[in-house]
């Protein structure tokens, strides 16, 4: 069986090699050659720079686990909901899943189970119950809704310096306070 090859690292995310191969890289990613139409245009030609990083990062360290990542999509679902609206009974649960009361109780308890969530007694009502996440349901959750692969993210960051590391983050966060029609994001 012959030796598996590893990939190549998409170009954005290669050393910088010697000059005479940086015409095998992409016109966006080569510091000698601003790509023709945008040479005149410094805004446009970062965004292309960008976008072509963007995709690399993406291509590097995305999630390879494909769809199966341990929560059905009901229990993705129920998990999403409790996030986003605290503590719920199973009745307004199900109104808002738009599922039977009974197959919302039976999805609840199976996370109730598997630790994810907690029943709490109403302090006015001890008949009624509310349901919320527990840590473990959030962080669940969270690597639910995960587009990278954080242990793979994390192993190169540790190989990266500090004021490198740092760089990074504010670099994504200033994207995200400029893009006008997403003032929401963190």
């Amino acid at each position: 069986m012959p030796p598996e090859r590893q990939p190549e690292r998409p170009a954005a995310l290669r050393p910088e090699r010697p000059s005479e191969h940086l015409a095998e890289r992409p016109a966006a990613l080569r510091p000698d050659r601003p790509a023709e139409h945008l040479a005149e245009r410094p805004a446009e030609r970062l965004a292309d720079q960008v976008d072509e990083a963007f995709r690399a990062v993406y291509s590097a360290y995305h999630r390879r686990d494909g769809t199966d990542r341990g929560l059905s999509g009901a229990s993705r679902a129920a998990l999403q909901h409790l996030a986003l609206t605290g503590p719920v009974t199973i009745g307004e649960a199900s109104a808002h899943l738009g599922r039977a009361q009974s197959v919302t109780s039976e999805i609840l308890a199976q996370l109730e189970h598997n630790g994810l969530v907690e029943r709490r007694p109403d302090e006015h009502d001890r008949r009624r119950h509310y349901v919320w996440l527990t840590d473990a349901g959030r962080d669940a959750l969270r690597r639910e809704q995960s587009v990278l692969d954080l242990p793979l993210l994390a192993a190169a960051l540790h190989g990266v310096d500090e004021d490198a590391r740092g760089a990074v983050l504010t670099g994504l966060r200033t994207l995200l306070a400029a893009a006008p029609h997403r003032k929401d994001l963190p």
